[in-house]
């Protein structure tokens, strides 16, 4: 199966990929890595996915051949015999399913839990169609449950005695003085002046 793009799609998908990856890994402690992960998730599946498709199915590509890396003789006979023939049906299903993914998981809340786990049953089912996939599925389901998690946590819907999740940064003051100087010591170790 040729790809539309040649070379520039599968970088696409390794970019887009690791940075989801190293941006779930940051998600929990930083505002900023989750924003960028969930983006980057986006962009994934509408242009990645869905757009990526749709440019193949436009350019005429049957998906000959996808399945043919299983090693579950179902998948590639069922790929084969059904989905090939009627490709424009399921490739269209596909194509609407990944544009609906990759814009829903820019919907705070419970909107977006469910999506990332759609992605992750998604990523986890890649595997059917040989072990290949295997190196993109694993770190993929992987950084889509940790970004999950991250949203759940900053989830309004959940906790709703929480403020909104912001990144803390705390400046420590470091005595010049040194530990015995008199300023610095706690004010409960102080005495008090006469």
């Amino acid at each position: 199966m040729d790809l539309v793009g040649g070379w520039i799609l599968p970088v696409t998908w390794a970019t887009l990929g690791t940075v989801v990856v190293v941006c779930a890994l940051r998600s929990r402690r930083s505002d900023r890595a989750f924003g960028i992960g969930i983006g980057a998730v986006s962009v994934l599946w509408v242009l990645g996915g869905a757009a990526a498709n749709a440019a193949m199915l436009a350019d005429g590509s049957t998906y000959t051949g996808f399945a043919d890396g299983s090693p579950i003789a179902f998948v590639r006979d069922t790929w084969e015999s059904l989905v090939v023939p009627h490709h424009h049906f399921f490739i269209g299903l596909l194509i609407v399913g990944e544009a609906l993914a990759g814009l829903l998981v820019l919907v705070r809340g419970r909107v977006r839990e469910f999506d990332l786990l759609a992605l992750v049953a998604f990523n986890a089912t890649l595997v059917v169609f040989g072990w290949g996939f295997v190196i993109w599925a694993a770190p993929l389901v992987l950084a889509l449950l940790l970004l999950r998690r991250a949203a759940r946590e900053r989830n309004p819907d959940r906790h709703p005695e929480r403020t909104p999740h912001r990144e803390v940064r705390t400046l420590r003051h470091r005595p010049s003085g040194g530990a015995s100087s008199g300023r610095h010591r706690s004010p409960r170790t102080r005495v008090p002046s006469p």
